[in-house]
């Protein structure tokens, strides 16, 4: 709406603000935007956002209102910005009134923000009062969704509801001009909670003391758990190997990747090859985790990955901790143990460590739910996201066109669930795989907690879930009492959750689902697979992988040879791959034994399946400790060679490929070449598929995701491939959610919004 107003002595309007707007310091700008440019009125929040009423001349309120939307503070995200004339009130002043609800809130939660630069100054001046106070905050930083109890965002509805502010905290709060006016988490040494110690039977109870002490044991080589802000940490000294395969033992996780805490960027620049995008990523708000090349090895953080995901101290604790001597880099990786998920509540961390931390750096503090670190990627100059969480939950990815609360409960791999509130998708947490005990009540919990924050009653909403019907997440959908049940299928989920984030709803596009395993409409287990069509009007399978048939189902994923096992299995005059240089184990003729005779079998067919057999045939012969990591080992080895032209290939069939990989191995070709011959085949079979699809259809755009995606090389082989070939092709990939199935949740509640707009069919 255009901001112009008729030119009056004295006029009056009503401007409301959506998005995230409450805890980031909004209604102090406006107050003073309004006290630079003589403007009277009001400002306050309610359950949609900030609403603000204004009073002057013509000339007063534009000058206002165009300051309002320029210079919002820098934790605010405007989605909304409206204005209309409205009677003048009369009012002589302007006024911060206190926060109205009518009806159900709809304002979107802020996310927990790093600590700003003025509180990290009075954190180390001594003449401050908040001077080594590990609590310190404003309203420009500091824990937001991770306190907030319910809405609106207010003390009293937070996790510092049990201490009552001292007169100075009290004075800066009151205060219309102070950074710290209705910072809902301010405190001080004199009135705020504190830290201590834990250690065997020895307690320190002063938060200075007990801060160097965990620093001093972390520098001796001992295992901390520390309390953040979403939950438990796990610390020790990377650069000390005995301390690190140490965590590795207590923890059960043997080889999956722990990410590294250090005091600066150049401290990060050391450690890893940081692109501009790569710096902007460490240095932003959110504070994620941020892959990136590694330039030296720290023996036993990231085994065999030339990948080292790097974090700055991003609250006031991390930073005491690093002033008081503790080591950098230092390993901070979720307390918990392998598959559960990461600790947060006082008493579960005690009985849940016990046996992997040396000692416990506890804070009095409450944490309303468990929020895990973020993990983002850069892939040439978009930003992937891996693992959406702190920093970036609970924040709206898009937006449908429905009024009607809808719940999207995910999938049961790297967990997380969508709630639409008046068409906003609010994206949970990473919640984690599920199947655990611990992790199945945090999925339930997240669910409850986010219709409690809302109050959506379950039996107003619509869930949509996927089509497995024995994944964790369907049976707790259908056990819900809700006014409609949409099933989802998985990869039409992953093309959907691309289109929900570029707002491309009805564009109809050639959609690439690449993963390891999906429930397919057939009852076989999809993960490589070609669409068409749109969110709108639903998806067609055109065409996938060539299917085979999978020895064992799940286990095909954590043994590589088993996964060649049923690859190979139709290949005449396999030579024996037991000896060199193949040497494959036992479990190799055990799996094909059971193709064989059809026993335990799947029909497949799966990308991330292909990946781990050829991953099998160049070397990766042994058990996958964590999800993935045989094709990360094949992609890894591929980036150790040059470019190589791509194998001779038969459409989408394998069996050519595999072949020739079999005749490279015996012929002695480095295994390097051959994995980035097996990368370049794929990509170029893949942009075929899609050429061959969009030029019989007409369509200018391709939908990629699945947690194959995630592969770098590939992706740049495809970009490189379609550009190469001057194809007509825009790609389009996830930024916002990841590819893998943390994005689930919000393709399957783009596609269900279509079942109510349109009551019709989509999955086919």
């Amino acid at each position: 709406m255009s901001t112009e107003l008729p030119d009056q002595p004295r006029t009056a309007c009503r401007v409301t603000i959506r998005g995230i707007v409450q805890g980031v310091g909004l209604r102090p700008f406006v107050f003073r935007a309004a006290q630079h440019h003589q403007v009277a009125g009001w400002v306050q929040n309610d359950a949609a956002g900030v609403e603000v009423h204004a009073e002057a001349t013509p000339r007063a309120i534009q000058a206002f209102v165009d300051e309002l939307r320029a210079d919002c503070p820098p934790a605010a995200r405007i989605a909304e910005f409206a204005m209309r004339s409205v009677a003048a009130e009369g009012i002589a002043d302007f006024q911060i009134r206190a926060s109205r609800r009518e009806g159900p809130p709809t304002v979107r939660v802020t996310p927990d923000l790093c600590i700003c630069p003025d509180c990290l100054a009075e954190l180390f001046d001594p003449a401050d009062r908040h001077f080594h106070y590990p609590y310190i905050n404003c309203t420009n930083c500091g824990p937001r969704y991770s306190i907030v109890q319910r809405l609106p965002y207010d003390r009293a509805n937070t996790t510092m509801v049990g201490w009552p502010m001292c007169s100075s905290c009290r004075a800066e709060y009151d205060n219309r001009l102070d950074r710290r006016y209705h910072a809902q988490p301010v405190a001080c040494p004199a009135c705020g909670p504190a830290y201590r110690l834990l250690e065997g039977e020895v307690t320190v109870d002063d938060s200075s003391r007990a801060i160097e002490r965990a620093a001093a044991m972390i520098k001796a080589g001992r295992i901390v758990a520390i309390k953040g802000i979403g939950g438990y940490h796990l610390a020790c000294d990377a650069r000390r190997p005995a301390a690190v395969e140490s965590l590795r033992s207590r923890k059960y996780r043997k080889e999956k990747p722990f990410a590294v805490m250090v005091r600066n960027l150049d401290e990060a620049r050391e450690l890893a090859e940081l692109s501009a995008e790569h710096e902007r990523l460490l240095e932003d708000v959110a504070r994620p985790i941020v892959l990136a090349p590694r330039r030296v090895e720290l023996p036993g953080v990231a085994p065999d990955n030339v990948l080292l995901g790097i974090m700055l101290p991003y609250t006031p604790l991390h930073h005491l901790l690093f002033a008081a001597g503790a080591p950098s880099p230092l390993v901070l990786t979720s307390a918990n143990r392998s598959s559960e998920p990461i600790a947060f509540r006082d008493a579960d961390a005690l009985e849940a460590l016990s046996g992997i931390a040396d000692a416990f750096l506890m804070g009095e503090r409450p944490i309303a739910r468990r929020v895990d670190d973020s993990v983002v990627a850069v892939r040439g100059s978009r930003t992937q996201m891996i693992r959406r969480s702190r920093g970036y939950t609970p924040t709206v990815v898009g937006h449908l066109a429905i009024d009607e609360p809808l719940l999207a409960v995910g999938a049961d791999l790297k967990n997380t669930i969508a709630l639409v509130v008046h068409g906003d998708v609010l994206v949970s947490q990473h919640i984690g795989d599920l199947g655990d005990l611990e992790t199945d009540r945090s999925f339930a919990d997240t669910v409850g907690d986010l219709l409690a924050m809302y109050e959506i009653d379950p039996r107003d909403l619509v869930i949509a879930h996927d089509r497995h019907p024995e994944f964790v997440s369907t049976r707790f959908a259908l056990s819900l009492p809700a006014r409609m049940h949409v099933a989802v299928q998985h990869h039409h989920a992953h093309v959907a959750s691309v289109m929900a984030e570029h707002e491309l709803l009805e564009e109809p596009v050639v959609g690439v689902a690449f993963d390891g395993t999906g429930y397919g409409n057939d009852g076989a287990i999809w993960g490589g697979e070609f669409f068409v069509g749109s969110v709108r009007s639903g998806f067609t399978r055109e065409d996938s992988l060539r299917p085979v048939q999978m020895p064992g189902g799940d286990a095909a994923a954590r043994f590589p040879v088993q996964a060649a096992a049923g690859f190979l299995a139709e290949l005449d005059d396999l030579p024996d791959m037991t000896a060199e240089p193949f040497g494959f184990p036992a479990r190799f003729h055990q799996a094909r034994q059971l193709v064989e005779r059809r026993v335990r079998c799947f029909t497949s067919t799966s990308a991330g399946r292909l990946f781990d057999a050829v991953a099998a045939l160049v070397g990766f012969t042994r058990e996958s400790t964590f999800e993935g990591q045989a094709a990360m080992w094949l992609e890894f080895q591929a980036r150790a060679s040059a470019p190589r032209s791509p194998y001779p290939c038969d459409g989408l069939d394998a069996r050519p490929l595999l072949r020739a990989i079999i005749r490279d191995r015996l012929a002695g070709r480095p295994i390097g070449e051959i994995a980035a011959a097996f990368h370049a085949t794929l990509a170029a079979t893949v942009v075929e598929q899609m050429a061959l699809l969009a030029g019989r259809h007409g369509l200018r755009f391709a939908a990629l995701s699945g947690g194959v995606f995630q592969n770098e090389l590939l992706v740049e082989s495809i970009d490189r491939e379609v550009s190469a070939r001057g194809l007509p092709i825009k790609l389009l990939f996830n930024s916002s959610v990841p590819a893998n199935d943390g994005g689930i949740a919000l393709g399957q509640a783009a596609l269900a919004s279509m079942v109510l707009s349109l009551g019709g069919e989509l999955l086919r």
